[in-house]
């Protein structure tokens, strides 16, 4: 089991405000962060998502893995490349989730900015600074970034909840972690 995808939810929809009931989704990525949320986000009832990764075989596969999933629940799944010309007709999103390793490398989007709009929220499942280029692109381009620290303590929340039958409030938890992330060293 993976409470992952439990916790962007709850995060995405109790501490960001974001019903994804219809939404249209971009899920950049396809490797274990990217498996750990598109089952959930699916049971959300999403209307569309869309999973970007620079190898196409890899989303492919990711899709097919959750194609009977999706179509139990409504959703349109389906997977494409990184090049702009693959996505051209999907975009702009609704959210936009980073889940590929850019981040990490200290890289920029994957993606260009087309497939945001106004409004957008975009989703860097890294926290603190490794999240920063991705949510300074996303702001530059008139989106609302966020980053995965959110996703970080609803997942902890709920691994809790499973083995110990208690539902922690996560509230304080992120207020907590998001001041000591932007406090002075």
């Amino acid at each position: 089991d993976n409470t992952d995808g439990c916790g962007l939810v709850r995060d995405l929809q109790a501490h960001a405000g974001v019903a994804l009931a219809g939404t249209r989704v971009l899920l950049i990525g396809a490797g274990g962060a990217a498996a750990g949320v598109l089952g959930p986000l699916i049971e959300a009832g999403c209307a569309a998502i869309t999973v970007a990764n620079r190898t196409p075989a890899k989303a492919d596969a990711l899709v097919q893995r959750h194609r009977a999933w999706a179509g139990q629940h409504g959703v349109a799944l389906t997977a494409c490349g990184l090049d702009p010309a693959e996505r051209a007709t999907a975009g702009p999103f609704d959210v936009v989730l980073n889940s590929s390793a850019s981040s990490l490398a200290g890289g920029p989007p994957p993606v260009g900015a087309q497939v945001l709009r106004p409004g957008t929220l975009a989703l860097d499942l890294m926290y603190g600074p490794a999240a920063r280029p991705f949510l300074d692109w996303a702001a530059g381009h008139g989106a609302t970034g966020r980053d995965g620290l959110g996703m970080l303590v609803e997942q902890a929340a709920e691994a809790f909840w499973l083995w110990r039958g208690v539902r922690p409030d996560t509230a304080p938890v992120l207020a907590a972690l998001r001041a000591r992330l932007l406090a002075p060293v």
